[in-house]
């Protein structure tokens, strides 16, 4: 089985996490991981700082793919859209760089990661710090992203990435696609 580059992205409006792993088979290696700081006044230069910055990473370290937190709904709905600002500046990024993005919730990372949907970012920093036997514990947004790329590659392997192997589900039979 050849090697998968993943680029995970957690968006921020301030901060916007991101995180490499490579799958080798079951094997997840780091790459690497940081955060965009996006400082300004204005919205539309903070999007601009996060597109431009996501777009230098992907052509830095050349991910294959693409996984993205989706917007966590809050009581403010005006928070909320901010936040979807932010993830549509990394998405286009992406996009545009000609790559594929999928969308996983917090809970779907926590459960891949942790085992349970409302763990405590202190949790998933701890078992993204052990999957991917880092010497230190990654900084809180860069835990969040690299858990995004994990348990991306964890949905893409296995029953999950028999899509792209020409099989699909239909009726909970395995089909050749």
């Amino acid at each position: 089985m050849s090697a998968r580059r993943i680029l995970g992205i957690d968006p921020g409006l301030r901060v916007t996490g991101f995180g490499v792993l490579e799958t080798h088979g079951n094997t997840l290696v780091y790459i690497t991981s940081g955060c965009i700081r996006a400082t300004g006044t204005s919205l539309p230069i903070r999007l601009g700082v996060i597109a431009r910055d996501i777009a230098h990473v992907i052509a830095e370290v050349g991910p294959v793919e693409v996984a993205v937190e989706k917007v966590f709904v809050n009581i403010n709905p005006n928070s909320t859209l901010l936040l979807g600002q932010a993830r549509g500046a990394a998405i286009a990024a992406a996009v545009l760089a000609g790559l594929s993005v999928t969308e996983y919730t917090a809970g779907q990372v926590k459960q891949s990661v942790v085992g349970g949907g409302r763990a405590q970012k202190s949790q998933v920093q701890e078992m993204v710090r052990r999957l991917l036997q880092l010497p230190g514990m990654p900084q809180a947004d860069a835990a969040d992203a690299l858990a995004t790329a994990i348990c991306h590659a964890h949905a893409s392997s296995g029953i999950g990435g028999l899509a792209r192997s020409g099989y699909r589900m239909r009726g909970g039979r395995l089909l050749l696609a």
